[in-house]
């Protein structure tokens, strides 16, 4: 089958990739969409550190083939989501909702798939770019099916990361202000789940005067080509700055942007080992960094939820979707994402 495989040196579409029958509790799913994330574009950088070879993707959605033992809740047929928490459900952690700190979902990549005989890493407990992927059952979750699989696919990083960090992590109010540093595909979903949360002012910031239009579709009350500028529509600072770039200087903006009591939180992924500075007085007025891991998410409960609010129209997934590509165009599919020609790219089989 085919899929793309990152060697260590370069990644490549292949089309002799095997991956095993799904054991107790786990469940096969042919992928039929998958996006690309710049978390995929980074371990092909080595921003992100990951033991190769590997099958890249874990942003995907698709149709289940089969199940192992013990799983019920999915059966084949069904259209499913995938999430990249391969969490125990049984741990501390998990048993307090918060399934993103299960240590069982961190640092512990499989290895499901042969080409030649020879074992491949499972990237994110995912693996979403390829034809069939095996993932624990409780990274499946059934949606419904008249939600297209291309906007679907999107779910389960892009929106589970960005609106979940509105809505679980920094919890926006309503009335409150937001500042959204970087508007790529996270950004976009950061800018919709305040618009969703109620906040009453939405600020993005982007370089790139072409985002404008998307950002403001998504949410943003205000465009900002510079964070200059942010004090003359929020003159004390705003209550929740997002940092979605990845980049330790734009980590001491979100800083000093905050209002009294605000939140930065940071979703950009700079190199693991970047340092970021900012003024210790700063942060006396009750002022808070906050670390977001994928949303804070609870894939089980926010999957339906966002997949219902997606049918309801307050969700937007298809204009999240700027192009798509077959598998087989990957080259061009990343080259478009790596230079912001796309918001995201979303590879098909």
């Amino acid at each position: 089958m085919r899929g793309v495989v990152f060697d260590g040196k370069r990644a490549e579409v292949v089309d002799d990739l095997e991956v095993r029958e799904p054991g107790p509790g786990e469940v096969l799913v042919a992928i039929a969409a998958a996006g690309l994330c710049h978390s995929d574009l980074s371990v092909v950088d080595g921003t992100i550190p990951f033991p190769t070879p590997v099958v890249l993707g874990h942003e995907g959605a698709g149709v289940v083939e089969a199940v192992g033992a013990g799983v019920s809740h999915v059966v084949p047929g069904d259209h499913v989501a995938l999430s990249t928490l391969a969490n125990c459900g049984a741990c501390a952690e998990c048993d307090r909702g918060r399934p993103t700190m299960c240590r069982q979902a961190i640092g512990r990549p499989g290895k499901p798939f042969t080409r030649a005989g020879r074992p491949l890493f499972q990237f994110a407990a995912n693996s979403a770019f390829a034809e069939r992927t095996v993932v624990k059952a409780v990274q499946a979750v059934r949606i419904p099916t008249d939600v297209p699989l291309t906007s679907a696919a999107l779910i389960g990083c892009g929106v589970l990361t960005g609106v979940g960090a509105v809505l679980n992590r920094a919890r926006v109010g309503q009335g409150e202000s937001v500042v959204v540093i970087g508007t790529g595909g996270i950004g976009l979903n950061v800018l919709q789940g305040a618009r969703i949360a109620g906040a009453s002012r939405i600020v993005a910031v982007d370089a790139n005067p072409a985002k404008e239009a998307a950002a403001r579709r998504f949410g943003a009350t205000h465009f900002l080509r510079s964070a200059d500028g942010v004090r003359g529509v929020l003159p004390t600072g705003a209550d929740h700055v997002f940092e979605c770039v990845g980049r330790v200087e734009l980590i001491r903006t979100a800083v000093d942007l905050l209002d009294r009591h605000g939140q930065a939180v940071l979703l950009g992924v700079p190199p693991a080992t970047a340092e970021a500075s900012f003024l210790v007085s700063s942060l006396f007025l009750d002022k808070s960094i906050l670390g977001c891991r994928y949303g804070a998410s609870r894939p089980q409960r926010d999957v339906p939820l966002y997949a219902e609010l997606y049918r309801e129209g307050r969700l937007l997934l298809d204009e999240l979707v700027t192009q798509t590509y077959p598998v087989e165009d990957f080259e061009k599919a990343a080259a478009d994402a790596e230079a912001g020609r796309v918001a995201r790219a979303v590879l098909t089989f």
